[in-house]
C-alpha cells in the first residue's frame, strides 16, 4: 500500500473499511509530514473484467489549523461544471472549480507537487 511507503506520508489511521467480493469502503486520516491533514472516503467497485472502479470518492486536505486547503470530490453538487461530477473546493480562494476523476494516487501527487511549490 503506497500509504505505507510514500515519503508525505507521516502516519495513517484507517477509520472505516467495509469489503465484499464486489466492492468496498474506506475512511481513512492521513497525518502529511508539513503536518497537514487529508481525509478520506472512496467507495469503489469491482468491474467485470476484476478492474477496481472508485465510484464515489472525498479527499479532504487541511491545514495543521484545520483551515481548508482543498478537497476533490465527485458528489453531486454542481452539474453546471465541466467534468461534472468531478470538481474540488479551494480553501484559498473558496471557491469550487471543474475536475477530474481522482484517486489518493492522484491526490497524493498533487499535494507533493503543491507543497513542492
Amino acid at each position: 500500500m503506497r500509504l505505507l511507503t510514500d515519503t508525505l506520508v507521516a502516519e495513517f489511521e484507517i477509520r472505516r473499511e467495509r469489503s465484499t467480493l464486489v466492492d468496498a469502503h474506506i475512511r481513512v486520516r492521513v497525518s502529511l509530514v508539513d503536518r497537514s491533514m487529508l481525509e478520506f472516503s472512496e467507495y469503489v467497485t469491482r468491474t467485470a473484467d476484476g478492474q477496481i472502479d472508485v465510484v464515489v470518492y472525498s479527499y479532504h486536505w487541511e491545514s495543521a489549523a484545520q483551515q481548508l486547503i482543498c478537497r476533490w470530490d465527485n458528489v453531486p453538487h454542481f452539474p453546471g461544471l465541466p467534468g461534472f461530477p468531478h470538481h474540488f473546493h479551494d480553501g484559498r480562494t473558496q471557491q469550487v472549480a471543474p475536475g477530474q476523476p481522482m484517486t489518493i494516487f492522484s491526490v497524493l501527487d498533487k499535494i507533493r507537487e503543491i507543497l513542492s511549490q
